[in-house]
């Protein structure tokens, strides 16, 4: 006879046996190894926050802690790569095998272990698709989670950082599988209610704060004039030519520029209330002079930042807010929004090939993907149209019955030619080939696939990829805005051209342009203190970023 309830009965077992070192629900931080080393089965699927930017730090240090003979061969299950013990615990045989999405901090040692043969890698997800194997074949049996604070009941407070938790916890707690949260602090009432009590099976009392990562936070003053040029073709020639009014910003200086020339240069164009309304964003502090300018309608969040909780909590028609006041960030709900009700995604890479395919593997990192993947697709299900989306569509399509011609999502790759200690941009083949020759991969980590790439732009200028008609006229037109690169100085200058004369490939004196204008005066803000003072003096940035 079938027994229908073998695994139904697992939690019961891992909660009693983690009730040894709890009040309750409550463990003190002191006791948190041995919570782990009782609850913990060898092999479990095990999923630590590990967010992109909140992590359950306590608990990460605690798992590290374990002893190998006790909890060992576990498969992590974790978006974010982060911290030095996501990594400690293959080093000593607790964990083997992961399933991941991001790792930029990491990214050199996770490389370094992946070569080495000390991780078994399932796969380099984007956010979203990682979630969604939760609920399917990657469900965790135990997760680790973090919150600012909890009752002794376990209802739990998630606040600002919210980002993954609400994904992991409805995976795991309604599949049989155990939830761990570390808080800030043990409360009588908490704020708002973010995850329910009877979802939590134990609380660990953090010994401090859970680390929070300033992932989106870039400082104005180190920001370039050749980030400032590009910057201004990317307004000019796409933001304004497609009237983008519904779009995400990759990580990086180049699109925070662009936040940052709205008010300015933005402003001379006129193009107040017809681009940038309506963002599936981070709060990135450099957004707030056009947000305090009335160009920015509404921002939804994958997480906070830190130093904005202030700033956010006094905008509350831009941003989505408890009654608490605090922000309500969601990540697969944004990644949601990112993937099917954004126009744009515009963000860099660490290398491009001649078929516009984009990476951040290089031969000493691997840093994931992060959301790139999914912000950065079309989306075949889209059925909704929008004035940008079906531009592009047409711009893709060139022929055909206008009312079956499906819409394009513009993804921008946003580089310069050369990348850090003067690296090329543009090369021949993706070193994230030869990370899955020598690791055994079946598909090699691509973030974005060229044929999701609509337009690149450099320092050089814009190629516009939906106007290409064949491979040849591709390779062209990205060898065209590859400078002075290997592959930029193999370009067939006069195909170039005849592109050039087509507007597939733009210089910045085709958009009207002149480069020497492309001055650090056109920054709205020049250093944080002035995006402080954009403020009022509600945005308090982290300690590393103050210089006064």
């Amino acid at each position: 006879m079938t027994d229908w309830r073998s695994e139904a009965r697992l939690p019961d077992e891992r909660i009693a046996a983690g009730r040894a070192y709890a009040d309750g629900k409550v463990v003190p931080a002191t006791r948190a190894v041995a919570l782990l080393e009782a609850v913990l089965r060898p092999g479990d699927r095990v999923c630590l926050e590990g967010d992109n930017q909140k992590q359950a730090d306590c608990l990460a240090r605690a798992l590290a802690a374990c002893d190998p003979g006790k909890v060992h061969d576990l498969h992590m299950v974790q978006s974010g790569i982060v911290l030095p013990e996501h990594l400690d615990v293959f080093e000593t045989g607790i964990a083997r095998r992961l399933d991941y999405s991001y790792s930029g901090p990491q990214g050199g040692r996770i490389a370094r272990m992946l070569y080495g043969g000390q991780i078994a890698l399932g796969a380099v997800h984007t956010y979203l698709e990682l979630f969604a194997r939760y609920f399917m074949d990657l469900t965790p049996n135990v997760a680790l989670i973090a919150g600012v604070s909890a009752d002794r009941e376990g209802n739990l407070y998630t606040g600002p950082n919210t980002e993954d938790t609400p994904t992991v916890v409805e995976a795991t707690a309604f599949k049989n599988g155990v939830v761990i949260a570390q808080v800030n602090e043990i409360v009588e009432r908490v704020p708002r209610v973010d995850i329910p009590g009877d979802r939590i099976d134990f609380v660990v009392a953090a010994d401090k704060p859970f680390y929070v990562e300033p992932l989106f936070t870039r400082d104005p003053a180190a920001m370039t004039e050749t980030q400032v040029l590009m910057a201004m073709m990317a307004i000019k020639g796409i933001y304004a030519e497609y009237g983008i009014r519904r779009l995400n910003h990759g990580i990086g200086f180049g699109t925070a520029a662009i936040e940052l020339l709205l008010p300015t240069y933005g402003e001379r164009l006129g193009l107040k209330g017809r681009i940038a309304t309506h963002w599936a964003l981070n709060p990135h502090p450099t957004l707030i002079p056009a947000i305090e300018a009335g160009w920015v309608q509404q921002v939804h969040c994958f997480g906070s930042e830190v130093g904005m909780d202030r700033y956010i909590r006094e905008r509350p028609d831009v941003f989505f807010t408890g009654r608490d006041g605090s922000l309500r960030s969601n990540r697969a709900f944004c990644q949601t929004a990112g993937l099917y009700a954004c126009d744009l995604f515009i963000g860099s890479t660490l290398q491009i090939d001649l078929a516009g395919h984009s990476s951040t593997v290089t031969r000493d990192r691997v840093a994931g993907f992060g959301g790139a993947p999914n912000m950065g697709s079309d989306p075949h299900g889209r059925r909704h149209p929008s004035d940008t989306w079906m531009k592009a569509g047409h711009e893709a399509q060139g022929v055909g019955d206008p009312m079956l011609m499906r819409g394009r999502k513009l993804v921008v790759q946003l580089v310069e030619t050369f990348g850090d200690k003067l690296v090329p941009t543009f090369v021949e083949r993706l070193d994230a080939l030869e990370l899955a020759r020598k690791t055994g991969l079946e598909l090699a980590p691509v973030m974005i696939y060229g044929d999701d790439v609509t337009h690149i732009v450099t320092e050089e200028g814009i190629a516009n990829l939906l106007l290409c008609r064949d491979a040849d006229e591709r390779e062209q037109a990205i060898r065209g805005v590859a400078g002075y690169t290997e592959i930029g100085r193999g370009r067939d200058r006069a195909k170039v051209e005849e592109l050039r004369a087509r507007g597939i490939v733009r210089r910045p004196e085709d958009l009207g342009i002149e480069p020497l204008d492309a001055d650090r005066a056109l920054l709205a803000a020049k250093s944080i203190k002035d995006l402080v003072h954009w403020s009022g003096g509600l945005y308090e940035p982290p300690a590393k970023f103050r210089n006064w």
